[in-house]
């Protein structure tokens, strides 16, 4: 198949120009590990790699991607826990001093939460999906209430929402929330549109996402 040669090939690039560039910078990593400052939270679409859009080094920041750019609150009840693993690596053993909520445009599992169009019976056609994106239930609701269930406007405004689930959900993890009250730990939230190529972060005091320039 194609598609694993066309990797080899960019693996080749790789490894004939950035990695040269960048070896003192592996060196460094590899004998000191890893010390990113910042950790952030993406979705898994191929289309928005946090690496790309902040143009990063090598350990500058540490990445947890899944469908949406979700977290899921804090909870103890028995399974797996993947971001919530990831979100505790990042914040108390790696001691990030930042995470960024990073959602993006034209997000499909935010369109599957708004339209909820995902079969939740059958595992393998949906069902996983339909699941993990019921953690924007709550948040639905308003927008659903507001601009409908299509369209643009709507779409965007469960991006938006999407965004201030995950840290509101972030903040019911319990050492999450005492770092951010003593300061040592700052929560933010940013949207990536990629039909502009536009990063808009969401401002504390109105609330609104207004873009970078």
């Amino acid at each position: 198949m194609p598609e694993y040669t066309k990797l080899l090939d960019g693996y080749r690039r790789f490894r004939e120009d950035t990695y040269p560039r960048q070896k003192a910078r592996f060196d460094k990593t590899v004998a000191e590990g890893q010390r990113p400052k910042l950790m952030i939270i993406g979705c898994s679409d191929s289309r928005v790699d946090p690496a790309q859009i902040f143009d990063v080094d090598p350990g500058d920041i540490f990445v947890v991607r899944n469908v949406a750019a979700l977290v899921p609150p804090f909870e103890m009840s028995p399974g797996q826990h993947g971001v919530s693993a990831a979100v505790e690596f990042a914040v108390q053993m790696l001691e990030v001093r930042q995470v960024l909520v990073l959602g993006h445009g034209k997000c499909g599992g935010c369109h599957a939460a708004l339209t909820q169009s995902l079969n939740k019976a059958d595992p393998g056609e949906g069902a996983f999906v339909a699941n993990w994106v019921d953690l924007l239930s709550e948040a639905r609701e308003p927008v659903a209430r507001k601009y409908g269930t299509t369209g643009r406007k709507a779409e965007l405004a469960m991006e938006f929402a999407a965004i201030r689930a995950s840290l509101k959900n972030l903040r019911t993890f319990p050492w999450v929330a005492e770092k951010e009250a003593s300061g040592l730990l700052k929560l933010r939230g940013a949207h990536f549109s990629i039909a502009e190529g536009m990063l808009y972060s969401l401002d504390e005091e109105t609330g609104e996402f207004l873009p970078e320039d």
